[in-house]
């Protein structure tokens, strides 16, 4: 296979008081044949420094419109991840600026595929991004953990295909066709997350029953299933809910982007887009985004083997961290204590905390970024996975606010993992920016105490706003927001499907928990496009009284809610508290309250 041009990385040096960062980036195996890239590295480090920059690693493939056979290499990294729900393979296929003909890039799992411009229209194909779901019999509910990233697309037909579910997230890609969102022959599908987009054409979403589209542009969108959302999108469609289920907000209210790794001559940066308020359409459709550059000489670039004391010197030492694709074992937390800091995963790495520990967790600093990871829970349970501020954190970060975005969590599914609680934010004014929290409902390691997971997502922090949270299978709350005026723009969630009997989920007087629960001390929250849907199928007679529970005060307000029972297997008595019809029957017919209260 093709190598591309690497630039130079300065040497490494060991640490005598450490397993040397040498020796861990020996320690991983390299993908076979695989091209590798290298960065521009900074100036030598001093003797006892960590250096910035360097080789991106084995599994970050870098195209330019010349490398020969671009087709074979990424049809071979398909075939190795087509089918790989739960393997280890990790890939970035990155893409310089450039119009690059003739290509179908199938995107299997734990892959992600972007080009290297500061705009879309920088890396052009005249091609197909595509997913679908041949591996799964044409099923695209299990079409997880893979992104699409800052590409233009001339579709062959005229209309791309992302068949997907999720934790796909499409940000900044630019469609000069239609966008079909349905596997081929119309299959299930559970998905998904546009974000600073442009569709040219119309969006077809087909049998995708939910899906939240932000600060975009579409040309249309034909149809919706369930529950269809869209916040700062020109051209969505009018509000419309529950009949067709449309929530539509002309603007985000606060919004900034993901950042992205890019390249400035022969250099490669990382783009940090500017945060936006009342924000509507893409960051890039009148010229260059706004916001700033950081060198790659700024970053730490990890590679699996690294231990977490290791990492922890580098952000000590002020340098970000850039996690390349790879499995990263942690003896202990990952401290993010610096304001500023970015921490950018190319490729889905993912952290996996051995013996307890919390994966990552950040001071209450301003202008955290935490970007494009997954957090996998360990065989001993972790009291927290991820933690964003300290207990008790109160600090105002209105200016400059910590996101977390293409953040994934799991719970089982690799293997056994345990976690009481999986993503806790202490920190006021976070934004959670695409989540998927999820308890493993198939997999290994997978049974009602095997992978127990009491509580998906809790909000301790003030003034808190979720852009496309999913959040699905915990033991008991799914989401508990306890922080003040917390906003939510689009919620996913499904019940654990494996409670072994009503007795197993009785909370108090109260039959089932919450999917989403506003603590009763709340006095402001407000929510936008929630749907919870149930499938007991170990005990179908299981009985949930809601999918949402709020205290009833004037300043909480909750719009276009539903519940739903897949096929029949447990109800929902009502939707929220004590309102809200009941689910009937097997039809997986919603139940919907359009405003409460």
């Amino acid at each position: 296979m093709p190598t591309p041009p690497t630039a130079g990385s300065a040497p490494r040096a060991p640490r005598p008081s450490r397993r040397s960062v040498l020796a861990a980036m020996a320690a991983a195996v390299p993908a076979a044949g695989l091209p590798v890239l290298s960065g521009r590295a900074s100036a030598a480090p001093a003797a006892d420094a960590l250096p910035g920059g360097g080789d991106l690693g084995p599994n970050v493939l870098v195209f330019d419109p010349a490398t020969p056979n671009i087709q074979g290499t990424l049809d071979e990294i398909f075939k190795r991840q087509e089918s790989a729900q739960f393997g280890e393979g990790r890939f970035a296929l990155l893409f310089k600026p450039g119009t690059y003909r003739g290509l179908n890039a199938q995107i299997g799992f734990y892959t992600s595929i972007a080009g290297l411009g500061l705009s879309p229209g920088d890396t052009t194909f005249h091609g197909d991004v595509t997913v679908d779901a041949g591996w799964f019999n044409g099923n695209a509910t299990q079409n997880f953990w893979r992104s699409a990233e800052n590409l233009t697309l001339h579709p062959v037909n005229g209309t791309n295909r992302w068949a997907v579910a999720q934790a796909a997230p499409f940000r900044r890609m630019h469609i000069k066709g239609g966008l079909n969102l349905a596997p081929e022959g119309y299959g299930w599908a559970s998905g998904g997350y546009i974000a600073d987009s442009r569709i040219d054409g119309s969006v077809a979403p087909y049998s995708q029953q939910q899906w939240y589209t932000r600060d975009s542009s579409v040309g249309g969108w034909n149809s919706a299933v369930w529950n269809m959302v869209f916040s700062g999108v020109e051209g969505a469609p009018a509000q419309s809910f529950p009949d067709p289920p449309y929530t539509t907000l002309d603007t985000t209210p606060v919004s900034r982007e993901k950042p992205f790794l890019h390249l400035d001559g022969a250099d490669y940066k990382v783009f940090l887009p500017e945060k936006r308020t009342n924000a509507r359409g893409t960051t890039w459709g009148s010229g260059t985004p706004r916001g700033e550059s950081l060198p790659l000489g700024q970053f730490y670039v990890a590679k699996p083997g690294v231990d977490a004391a290791t990492l922890n010197a580098a952000l000590a030492q002020g340098l970000n961290l850039l996690l390349t694709p790879g499995i990263y074992h942690l003896d202990r937390p990952v401290e993010v204590r610096r304001p500023n800091t970015v921490v950018l995963g190319l490729g889905y790495p993912t952290l996996v905390p051995d013996n307890g520990a919390t994966a990552m967790k950040v001071a209450d600093v301003d202008g955290v970024r935490l970007a494009g990871f997954l957090i996998d829970a360990g065989p001993v349970n972790s009291a927290t996975l991820l933690e964003v501020g300290p207990e008790g954190a109160s600090a105002d970060h209105a200016a400059n606010p910590t996101t977390v975005q293409d953040v994934f969590i799991r719970i089982g599914g690799a293997g056994p993992g345990k976690a009481t609680t999986s993503m806790v934010i202490n920190s006021n004014h976070t934004l959670i920016d695409h989540t998927w929290v999820w308890r493993a409902d198939h997999g290994d390691g997978v049974g009602w105490e095997t992978n127990r997971a009491d509580y998906g997502v809790r909000v301790n922090g003030d003034d808190v706003l979720a852009t496309g949270l999913f959040v699905e299978h915990f033991n008991k709350y799914d989401v508990e927001w306890r922080g003040e005026r917390g906003r939510t723009v689009f919620f996913q969630n499904e019940k654990a499907y494996d409670a072994p009997n009503q007795a197993a989920i009785q909370n108090g007087d109260i039959k089932g928990y919450a999917a989403y629960k506003i603590a009763d001390g709340v006095t402001a929250h407000e929510g936008w496009g929630l749907g919870s849907y149930c499938y007991y199928n170990v005990d179908p007679t299981i009985r949930q009284d809601h999918g949402f529970q709020a205290p009833v005060k004037p300043g909480v307000k909750l719009h276009h809610l539903l519940v739903v029972s897949l096929g029949g297997k447990g109800q929902y008595e009502h939707v929220i508290n004590s309102i809200g019809a009941p689910t009937s029957g097997t039809s997986t017919v919603p139940s919907t309250v359009v405003s409460y209260p």
